[in-house]
């Protein structure tokens, strides 16, 4: 894959903008590839050129990316104030709940839809997903959808006021326990040492909840992307947080890319037939 211009907006002109109608509600979904399918939710403040790198590395390892537009502007690089903003509109939507522990977002029985039109059309075992940041959990609320096999959880960060909760609700977590026992799977997570708004506490509270079913991984800050961050990132976030995306450095022998090449082998082992 060429290396992009991360700086600019990205036209996301490889992908297909599909409006995908599940449970009463619609939205845009950039659809590319082919194989197993794999959902790639996006981190705050939306479809960054970042966050669609990593949705291409994924469809070039051989899977259809189904990448939804949950929040801000699809492709563009927004600065501070604007995504200050979304960051602001996302905390207040119904959609989600990013104040609110033991509790499941309303938008993850959406995604969890999608899963299933996503295995129907592409076919495979099942599917794999990814959350971000602020859907960083999505993708273990998932796992009440048979389809999913495949899920990852990449600095988690909601519920935004308990660094120790969980964005889902108690009984729901002990579902997905039971199934990854019967099942023999697994839930991988990636998390930066220093992160503000994803700290240890968090991954504390996953390895109680799911025992060793749940594997997270922790990454020096000193593996972070330090220099080139968007206004976002540099003035909003301000502390190493976004693993294979933001933060990552793009270069070989790097803990960023060696997390990158990870997710990408987990995909292809529970997906692969």
């Amino acid at each position: 894959m060429p290396r992009q211009k991360l700086h600019e907006a990205d036209s996301l002109s490889d992908f297909t903008p599909r409006q995908i109608s599940l449970n009463d509600a619609s939205k845009v979904v950039h659809v590319a590839g082919s194989g197993p399918a794999v959902i790639v939710m996006t981190e705050m403040p939306g479809i960054s050129p970042e966050v669609a790198r990593f949705a291409r590395w994924v469809r070039d390892a051989g899977f259809t990316v189904y990448m939804p537009s949950l929040f801000g502007r699809d492709g563009t690089v927004p600065n501070a104030d604007e995504s200050k903003t979304v960051f602001q509109r996302a905390c207040v939507s119904a959609e989600f709940r990013a104040l609110s522990a033991n509790q499941s977002s309303p938008v993850t029985q959406w995604l969890r839809a999608l899963a299933r039109l996503a295995h129907a059309e592409c076919g495979g075992p099942g599917v794999g997903a990814i959350g971000m940041c602020f859907t960083g959990n999505f993708a273990l609320t998932m796992m009440l959808e048979p389809a999913m096999l495949a899920p990852v959880l990449s600095q988690p960060t909601l519920p935004m006021n308990d660094p120790a909760g969980l964005e889902i609700a108690p009984e729901e977590i002990a579902l997905v326990r039971r199934r990854l026992e019967q099942e023999d799977l697994t839930v991988l997570a990636y998390r930066f040492a220093g992160d503000r708004f994803c700290r240890a506490e968090r991954f504390a509270a996953y390895t109680a909840a799911l025992g060793e079913r749940f594997i997270g991984r922790v990454l020096p800050d000193s593996a972070a992307k330090k220099d080139g961050l968007s206004p976002f990132f540099e003035q909003v976030v301000a502390s190493p947080h976004s693993v294979v995306t933001a933060h990552l450095i793009d270069e070989a022998g790097q803990p960023t890319i060696a997390a990158r090449d990870e997710i990408l082998a987990f995909f292809a082992r529970r997906l692969r037939p």
